[in-house]
């Protein structure tokens, strides 16, 4: 490819003189000078264009002077410099957008830069002149590449009549062989080209010769760089189709599998030179084990529902063959002004590559202390379950588990024995997991659950659709929308355990209100109704968005929550609504967020709450 890029360069025919940069054409130029100034310190820089609509922002964000100028380097060492490697600079950009036959021209107080030696560099510089010669813009009259392998996605620019820029030469043999790579000839390169330009009627032919090599199938993975990793286990999470037929996608899975299972801080993975006798291609591996333990915390901090304290430690290579030891807890409701404080802590290890090298197995276990408003419940789960990515966008997840729980209430204290089938796929379309401003994400939850002991048998669903839109300059208005709906089937409220049900309000659903301020009063105690989660439930969100600056944001935001104490979203419900602003930092890690929320509707809460967390709301 370099050699091509030489090529494609010198057959432009440019001449340099006197600190000039022209190619001989037979055609005047067209248009007057303009441009606009601008003061940098000391220093003024400006800019005049001749020809090319729309070529002097460009050019000015290219250009090595406006970069140093900016950067406050305003020496007369700095400025020549700058502007000595801004010709080059400068004509590679007029040839990407097809003008071969350009003039430049910088001038330093009126003298050419190119002209000044570089130990002669004045001590200060007062003015600096850009002024550029377009010349007329080439096109193609032949766009040529041959030999091309089936279903090659070439450039829509890359044919007769279109603009010759060397940027699209350069994409369309960058395409052609990346066709043939796909389809196994892992060798295929550039064999030849033959780029020339008609100065005279302004077009350029060109004819990019392509060697698609052998068909080459995948030979052995050679590892190195490992220390606690087993190696048979790190091959096997590498997972590469050894005597298989090459595929460059394949490459990029292994790197991807080796990511995911966070034992390594680098990851490089090489193409072998040459092939072997038998026409396999070696992948060279190397990696670099970062430190297998690590910790971490968050917060999330709400006036009436209290703060919310998580914290977790983890080990990412336990024996050896990249299993992760993750324990976490978590505190919240602390200080709340309608529950007491909830407790959880879960222990999960994780083993990648089992079954497949896209399967992940995992067992579980988990004790919770709820403290609620009208009960308090003691939860023990214990599970074993699998998760697959299917791509990088669809992920499936299903296991079995045992959960017994133990609820105190006005009835006494009751216990609920289920085993269950969770089941859970998610298509994830967002551009950004932490900061979305497009795409969508769409989460299904499925539970099927046995009872035993007098605990209900039936089904929780769970379905949660996010989408994300941005418009203006620089995606500076984002529009964000969710929607969440679930339901048991099949179990009666009081034979449910009580964590299956669903509540609404609080910072996950419906800000502005207290949190699990909605649910319903079904079950009949002996001083009355008691207040639990409902059968059924339906949330709804929207915000705007708007980026004030680089790292700061502004957000409007409304919620919805409505509950059922029948299944099916059936029989009696209650709703309530909040809305509020908030403020946004962008961090290395995701958004700090901070909302004023209130109600709109219902009568589940009154007041302002603030809430202060890590992250979008959604």
């Amino acid at each position: 490819m370099r050699a091509y890029l030489r090529a494609a360069l010198v057959a432009s025919t440019v001449i340099g003189c006197g600190g000039a940069v022209w190619a001989q054409s037979s055609n005047p130029f067209s248009g007057l000078f303009g441009g606009r100034d601008r003061t940098d310190g000391p220093v003024s820089l400006r800019f005049q264009v001749q020809g090319g609509e729309g070529l002097d922002r460009t050019l000015r964000n290219a250009s090595l002077i406006t970069g140093a100028l900016s950067e406050g380097r305003t020496t007369g060492q700095d400025v020549l410099a700058a502007a000595r490697a801004d010709y080059a600079r400068i004509l590679g950009n007029l040839y990407d957008q097809g003008y071969y036959s350009a003039i430049i021209n910088i001038t330093l107080d009126g003298v050419e830069a190119a002209e000044i030696a570089p130990l002669d560099a004045p001590a200060q510089v007062r003015e600096v002149v850009v002024a550029v010669q377009t010349g007329p813009q080439f096109r193609f009259s032949r766009a040529a590449i041959a030999p091309v392998a089936p279903r090659t996605d070439l450039p829509d620019e890359y044919r007769q009549g279109e603009v010759a820029g060397t940027g699209t030469i350069r994409a369309a043999a960058t395409a052609g062989v990346a066709g043939w790579r796909e389809v196994g000839h892992a060798k295929a390169d550039v064999a030849g080209q033959e780029i020339t330009a008609d100065h005279i009627g302004n077009v350029v032919d060109s004819r990019v010769d392509l060697a698609p090599g052998p068909a080459v199938t995948f030979g052995r993975l050679n590892m190195r760089g490992y220390d606690r990793m087993n190696p048979r286990r790190l091959h096997k999470i590498a997972g590469l189709p050894e005597g298989e037929r090459f595929d460059p996608d394949e490459v990029e899975d292994v790197r991807k599998r080796l990511r995911r299972s966070g034992v390594f801080s680098a990851i490089t993975l090489e193409e072998a030179e040459t092939l072997n006798p038998d026409g396999s291609m070696d992948i060279n591996l190397t990696v670099v084990e970062q430190k297998p333990r690590r910790i971490g915390a968050g917060f999330e901090i709400s006036t009436t529902d209290g703060a919310l304290l998580s914290a977790y430690w983890m080990h990412r290579n336990l024996l050896g063959g990249g299993e992760r030891l993750r324990i976490e807890a978590e505190t919240k409701d602390i200080g709340s002004d309608t529950s007491g404080r909830d407790e959880r802590i879960t222990l999960r290890i994780d083993r990648p590559a089992t079954i497949t090298p896209d399967t992940t197995a995992y067992v579980l276990t988990s004790l919770a202390r709820m403290r609620e408003e009208d009960y308090d419940e003691d939860t023990g789960t214990i599970g074993l379950g699998f998760n697959h990515i299917f791509s990088d966008r669809f992920t499936f997840d299903t296991g079995v588990q045992y959960q017994f729980s133990r609820v105190y209430d006005d009835l006494g204290e009751t216990d609920f024995k289920v085993l269950a089938f969770p089941t859970a796929v998610m298509w994830d379309a967002r551009d950004n997991e932490n900061n979305a401003k497009r795409g969508y994400y769409l989460q299904g939850d499925a539970t099927p659950f046995k009872g035993f002991d007098g605990t209900d048998s039936g089904v929780r669903v769970l379905g949660e659709g996010r989408a994300f839109y941005s418009l203006g300059p620089d995606d500076r208005f984002t529009l964000a929308g969710r929607a969440r709906i679930g339901s048991v089937l099949g179990s009666e409220i009081e034979n449910t355990p009580r964590n299956y049900l669903f509540f609404s309000g609080g910072g996950g659903t419906v800000r502005g209100q207290p949190y699990q301020s909605l649910g319903v009063e079904e079950i009949q105690g002996p001083n009355g109704p008691i207040k639990t989660g409902g059968t059924s439930v339906a949330n709804l969100s929207a915000e705007v968005r708007f980026q004030v600056r680089e790292k700061i944001g502004l957000v409007a935001f409304a919620d919805y929550g409505e509950v059922w104490a029948e299944d099916g979203w059936n029989g009696t419900s209650e709703w309530h609504s909040g809305a509020g602003i908030g403020v946004r930092y962008d961090t290395p890690i995701g958004p700090l967020r901070f909302d004023v929320a209130g109600p709109t509707g219902g009568d589940t809460g009154e007041g302002v709450q603030l809430y202060l967390g890590l992250g979008q709301a959604f």
